[in-house]
């Protein structure tokens, strides 16, 4: 065996290496403990504290009378934090849970791609049942556990599910699109209000620090959950619907395809918004079976279809407003300018037809008995332009903006437009005929119909239509109001004058073409529609119109699919929701009256 000797050049090497070796360690020690101390005591407690999210409760609606018309009710899911969880009991969870394997382990998957060491939700909504399973087997489960939702309920007689919307889970592509705000698995808004004020009623996540063990087992609440992140509830929303015009107009639309909306006047705020067939959105409240969705899917009325933001149909002579305001306000014709109907107009080789002679007409009349020759001769006078011109001004061929993200811009017709699609100088004057009755290839939907007619209850002011007017903020106690978004059609007031008069003997008086939308004591006034359809279909029957005269307080439009007259289908359901919104409950004796006396009292009208 070698020895050192005193002053041997080994030993004096060996000595300093060891020194070397020590002072690195030395100052590896104060490296860490002094300059990196506190990022690394951090990353320590990291891997000794868990991270449990807690999802907010979602905002409320209530209604312009302060009736609660979405609310909250408690739900469990079922939540897997992949990084304790062991894989050999997939199939047995999945047998309590009653999932598919594969499923369950999909999802499992998606949690590990986006964080491991968090919870994934695995299964919304389970009973009773499943939770004590899931009580009872928490040893064999680790990694297992449930959360407290909430989920969607409707507790008035109104579904509004077109109005409202409803939440469905997030898809990946829109995980990618939002960033870190939401996770696997989160409920996100889809459609309606939901989806359009989804950053309001959604709140903000809360985070409890939980410390645990180097086994992942659960120790207790971190420094007392001094240091937990609260939960910021979502904000509630006021909104501007009458829920009993709602129901109302709901009932009356039973086994009918159409829709009813209806409209403030003084601001835009939606009163009602039907659109039927509609669906059950208690049904989409949680998790929506797969059935139910499939069943809704290849339904042939479409009830997931909004018809009353999203149709395009045209509007028959509820149109022929618009060209009476034209031809007033550029002076084409003054009030007393009259028209001899003999129940046709011939035009070249050939006749346009009215359903009945009307002899001598004026403007007053015409839009009151709705003669279809006075329009055919006044759209001649008025031209292309300038009729395209003013239905632009009454928001025709575009969106009206309101807060629901889903609407069809319709379809206005232009000279340009007609060049594009018949060619240049190969469509005469004669196609302007149809479209002086709302008829050819004018488009239009049922809310951009109920903004038209609140536009001509107050005489000019075109506001967009929203169904929010408040948002609540529970934190603060502070309200942030809406403020509603108008411009002005510029017309004179006798021209207003004029088209209202027309528009009350429509209602009021006889030979008017909607008198079944009388309302006791509220002088209403409106204008009926029958648009023809192809295929052989029955026309669609349409009405729009608003009360009182003087000081209107609700603008509405009715559209029944393949009903046949307006004056017979969709006036007497305007009336009474006008009734209903103006009084809170319907007067009359005799609501309705029946077709067969509609018919018999001649209220036919094109």
């Amino acid at each position: 065996m070698t020895e050192f000797s005193d002053n041997s050049p080994r030993k004096f090497v060996f000595y300093g290496t060891v020194g070397v070796v020590f002072i690195l360690f030395l100052l590896r020690l104060i490296q860490l403990q002094v300059l990196y101390g506190e990022v690394y005591g951090k990353k320590s407690e990291e891997n000794s504290i868990r991270q449990i999210a807690r999802d907010p409760i979602r905002g409320l609606m209530f209604d312009r009378n302060g009736t609660l018309v979405v609310d909250n009710r408690p739900s469990y899911s079922v939540t897997v934090t992949p990084s304790e969880f062991k894989i050999v009991k997939i199939q047995f969870l999945a047998s309590i849970l009653s999932m598919d394997t594969s499923l369950l382990r999909e999802k499992i998957n998606k949690g590990i791609r986006y964080n491991r060491f968090a919870p994934v939700k695995v299964k919304r909504d389970i009973d009773f049942a499943t939770l004590s399973a899931i009580e009872e087997n928490r040893e064999k489960l680790p990694g297992v556990d449930y959360q407290v939702e909430s989920k969607r309920f409707y507790p008035t007689g109104a579904k509004a599910a077109h109005l409202y919307g409803y939440t469905k889970e997030i898809s990946d592509q829109q995980l990618v699109e939002v960033g870190s705000e939401y996770r696997p698995g989160d409920n996100i808004g889809a459609t309606g209000l939901e989806a359009a004020y989804e950053r309001y009623l959604r709140g903000q996540k809360g985070i409890d620090l939980i410390t645990v063990n180097a086994f992942g087992q659960l120790l207790g609440r971190y420094n007392d959950g001094k240091n937990d992140i609260p939960v910021r509830e979502g904000n509630d929303l006021n909104l501007t619907l009458d829920s009993k015009t709602q129901a109302l107009a709901e009932s009356l639309m039973t086994d009918k395809r159409g829709a009813v909306v209806a409209i403030d006047p003084a601001n835009g705020g939606v009163i009602a918004f039907v659109s039927k067939p509609d669906y059950d959105l208690a049904q989409f409240g949680s998790v929506t079976p797969v059935e139910v969705w499939k069943e809704l899917n290849t339904d042939e009325s479409k009830p997931l279809f909004n018809r009353a933001s999203l149709t395009r149909y045209p509007p028959g002579s509820t149109f022929k407003m618009v060209l009476a305001a034209a031809a007033l306000e550029e002076g084409v014709i003054d009030p007393n300018w009259r028209v001899n109907c003999r129940g046709v107009f011939q035009f070249g080789t050939r006749p346009f037809h009215d359903l009945h002679v009307h002899g001598s007409t004026n403007v007053t009349e015409a839009i009151q008995k709705s003669c279809n020759v006075f329009f055919y001769q006044l759209m001649l006078k008025v031209g292309f332009e300038r009729w395209t011109r003013y239905s632009q001004e009454f928001g025709f061929g575009a969106s009206t903006g309101m807060d629901i993200l889903e609407e069809n811009p319709g379809l206005l017709p232009s000279s340009e437009f007609f060049d594009r699609v018949y060619g240049k100088g190969r469509w005469t004057q004669g196609y302007l005929l149809s479209l002086s009755i709302g008829q050819g290839e004018v488009g239009v939907s049922p809310i951009q119909m109920a903004n038209y007619a609140a536009t001509l209850a107050n005489k000019g002011y075109y506001y967009t239509p929203h169904a929010v007017q408040k948002i609540y903020d529970r934190q603060t106690k502070q309200t942030i109001e809406i403020p509603p978004q108008v411009r002005r059609v510029e017309l004179s007031e006798k021209t207003w004058d004029i088209i209202q008069e027309g528009m009350y003997r429509c209602v009021n008086e006889v030979g008017g073409t909607g008198q079944a939308a009388k309302v006791q004591n509220a002088s209403a006034c409106g204008k009926t529609g029958t648009a023809q359809t192809p295929h052989g279909k029955k026309d669609h029957a349409w009405f729009v119109g608003f009360a009182p005269k003087d000081n209107p307080k609700i603008a509405i439009c009715v559209l029944v699919e393949n009903a046949g007259y307006g004056g017979a289908f969709a006036a007497p359901i305007a009336g009474l929701c006008m009734e209903q919104y103006l009084y809170g409950e319907l007067i009359r004796e005799k609501p309705l009256r029946s077709i067969a006396n509609l018919l018999m009292t001649n209220q036919e009208d094109q």
